[in-house]
């Protein structure tokens, strides 16, 4: 088995403009909300948190409705493009209404603009699982990662070149009030759109699912074809990664979410050297993620999960011990941002090897809804202790070292999703008694 790289990152082409989004969304909208629009910081905040709930809700249901769907654009594809179609449409009347101080519009048009994202998130995360076999989608996902990433650091720069910004006496970048968010917003709407449309052009999505031909009987012990059931072990295995996706995820966003205000509080850093370790865990994670994939391929994929739970947990732990500015804060992120990478690069695959080809939109779904989840609950664990219980922001790192190694915990107890022989026989426990899922 060989991997088809370049149809590999062409389907991920609709990552990178998922991607591209985001990256935009977490930088510029909370900035709109408040200096625009005169917001509180609690306010801008329950307005930004609105798309992680729609995503616990939407993603699984989009994802299953999509397994289902039979169009002569395939089952995947439909969403994609109509979906990407719909946001450009909608950022371009969110950029007017931003222009105009409309802010009645733009909130309206903002809610309609992240439900269309979660529509077809699902289904563009679920295509490469459809048309990779098993064994290496560890490595087809390290490749969907770095070219969705390259999504992320395109709209990172033309946020630099397009908006013109000005540090204050606290360090932090402000506008004037003359800026246009327009340029920027109609850059990004355009990359979006043709990354989508050379992944449509170029790739036949019902004719790449025939080629490919990735039998039921390829996934992992499922008891029927129709993968409406699993055999109770693989069920248990299923919760279990579930389980420590959310933990992972608590740890790893209590820290990125919170860091900076870490950094002010804790080590007297100013806000530009902690964006600049926050960038050293990204910009590694990226060099990190294809070694990853073939690692996975060598020792396996929850083994190479393990390593990376050690890492960040290594990491996080380091931390505690910095009391000011150091260079040593760069090799921990460093240390930490190779660590995420081996957790995203196989975690994912995981899951999606514990379904059958009739529902990996639905189980890519439930993987992004226990991830979503702990983004949103863990800025609330996380402030409850630094805020309300009076621990203070160093309760940061002892709280994403307790959750890191839950999650240890419970990934050690997986038992299936790794990749396996392809002659290897079927476990006595498959054959268990099954129950719906």
């Amino acid at each position: 088995m060989k991997l088809n790289y370049k149809r590999t990152i062409l389907i991920g082409f609709a990552f990178m403009s998922i991607l591209a989004f985001w990256q935009f969304y977490d930088q510029v909208i909370p900035y709109i909300l408040e200096n625009i629009f005169k917001l509180n910081t609690f306010s801008a905040n329950a307005i930004m948190s609105v798309d992680n709930v729609l995503a616990v809700f939407l993603l699984p249901f989009f994802g299953q409705i999509s397994d289902k769907t039979k169009s002569p654009l395939g089952k995947r594809t439909p969403y994609i493009l109509f979906g990407t179609l719909a946001a450009v449409a909608l950022m371009m009347v969110m950029a007017v209404f931003i222009e105009n101080r409309g802010f009645i519009g733009f909130i309206v048009t903002l809610m309609l603009l992240l439900i269309v994202m979660a529509v077809y998130r699902s289904p563009a995360v679920a295509y490469m699982p459809d048309v990779t076999e098993k064994a290496l989608r560890s490595k087809a996902n390290a490749i969907i990662n770095l070219v969705g990433y390259m999504g992320g650091i395109f709209s990172t720069i033309v946020m630099m070149f397009l908006l013109k910004g000005e540090k204050n006496a606290q360090g932090q970048t402000v506008y004037s009030d003359s800026q246009s968010f327009l340029p920027v917003i109609s850059v990004i709407a355009v990359f979006m759109l043709v990354s989508v449309l050379i992944m449509v052009f170029t790739i036949n999505e019902n004719r790449l699912l025939k080629e490919t031909n990735i039998k039921d009987d390829e996934k992992e012990d499922n008891s029927n074809s129709s993968g409406k059931k699993l055999s109770r072990p693989i069920l248990k295995s299923l919760i279990l990664i579930l389980a420590s996706v959310f933990l992972w995820y608590t740890a790893y966003n209590s820290v990125t979410t919170a860091f900076s205000r870490y950094c002010l509080n804790v080590l007297g850093i100013d806000l530009g050297t902690s964006s600049g370790y926050l960038l050293t865990a990204t910009i590694v994670a990226i060099i990190a993620f294809v070694p990853l994939g073939f690692l996975s391929g060598l020792v396996g994929r929850k083994k190479t999960v393990l390593i990376g739970i050690i890492l960040v947990t290594l990491g996080y732990a380091s931390a505690i011990l910095i009391k000011s500015e150091t260079p040593l804060m760069y090799l921990l992120f460093g240390v930490v941002g190779t660590g995420w990478a081996a957790i995203n690069v196989n975690s994912f695959p995981m899951v999606v090897e514990m379904s059958s080809g009739a529902d990996v939109g639905k189980y890519t779904g439930f993987y992004y809804t226990f991830s979503m989840a702990a983004q949103i609950s863990a800025p609330l664990l996380s402030g409850l202790l630094i805020d309300n219980l009076g621990f203070g922001y160093r309760i940061l790192f002892p709280f994403a070292v307790f959750f890191s190694v839950l999650s240890f915990i419970t990934m050690s107890l997986v038992k299936h999703g790794d990749v396996k022989p392809k002659n290897k026989e079927k476990s006595p426990e498959s054959s268990k008694e099954t129950v719906n899922i």
